[in-house]
């Protein structure tokens, strides 16, 4: 069975092995509406077989987050009505007209347009793919939408991000849960892994003006809200000690200062993120 987090609201856990992101089921008392499709036909089947056991109203929409392989691959083996962001359709419409077979995703890593990362988790979760089928979504929408599933609410809202610049939130009110999709994580597709700092501030902003008791990510198990600002407030600090420099070890003398102590190995990861976005921005300026 799915795993509960509310009243109304459950979860696929993430797996890890096959980058097979967390997915959502809401249930209004008219409709239910599933949160992600899954990366893969087998992943949506699993997640469809559970739902099918569960005494719901019927699933009428599916919502994508954003564009990434493994939060879509399933969309056309769910079958159902799919919302999304405009640019996450303009994406998925782009990515129809790829071949997916070993030698054409080896080839998209050498080119740079695909991450080694991505390839390798695809042919592990799907090792062959010459049934798969992308489906674009049904309907789109620019800032936000809401949906009515009966007594129980979805908020949907564009908010970006650097992991991907389509990136929406769901939001339920009526029980205070949050599905980020993978909005608060690092850009992986240019280059070194990375932040912005400016950018994760407006982000952050975005997400805590709603009451949220419990916020699903991705690839990570949900977090309460307490967990979840901590983390938010780590990274924040972080991003202002970096600050402009683009000199890892002035970051880590700096946090030292600061802390008075020295930086785990997650936190020499983030400064390094956001160093590695200050590159970025520089190289951007000059080109």
């Amino acid at each position: 069975m799915l795993k509960k987090l509310a009243n109304k609201v459950y979860y696929m856990p993430h797996y890890s092995e096959t980058d097979r992101p967390a997915l959502g089921l809401i249930c209004g008392s008219t409709f239910s509406l599933i949160v992600d499709s899954g990366n893969s036909p087998a992943h949506a089947n699993d997640f469809l077989k559970q739902v099918e056991e569960m005494d719901i109203a019927p699933v009428k929409f599916v919502v994508i987050t954003h564009w990434h392989w493994d939060h879509i691959f399933g969309m056309k083996t769910m079958d159902i009505s799919t919302i999304s962001h405009h640019e996450t359709k303009k994406k998925i419409a782009y990515l129809k007209t790829l071949k997916w077979d070993d030698a054409s995703l080896d080839e998209r890593v050498e080119t740079g347009e695909e991450i080694e990362f991505c390839r390798d988790m695809i042919k592990r979760e799907m090792p062959t793919r010459e049934h798969l089928e992308l489906k674009v979504p049904d309907f789109t929408f620019y800032k936000k939408i809401e949906i009515d599933l009966g007594g129980i609410t979805c908020v949907v809202e564009h908010v970006g991000g650097v992991h991907a610049r389509d990136s929406s939130i769901v939001y339920v009110p009526e029980e205070k849960v949050m599905f980020l999709g993978d909005c608060i994580y690092q850009d992986f597709y240019s280059g070194e892994w990375s932040y912005d700092k400016d950018e994760l501030t407006i982000l952050f902003n975005k997400i805590k003006k709603y009451d949220v008791n419990y916020y699903v990510t991705g690839h990570q198990d949900p977090q309460t809200k307490e967990q979840m600002w901590r983390f938010f407030d780590e990274l924040t600090f972080i991003g202002k000690i970096v600050s402009d420099s683009i000199s890892f070890d002035q970051a880590v003398a700096r946090f030292k200062g600061e802390r008075k102590t020295i930086p785990n190995e997650e936190q020499l990861e983030y400064i390094r993120n956001f160093v590695n976005g200050n590159e970025k921005k520089m190289k951007n300026r000059v080109i």
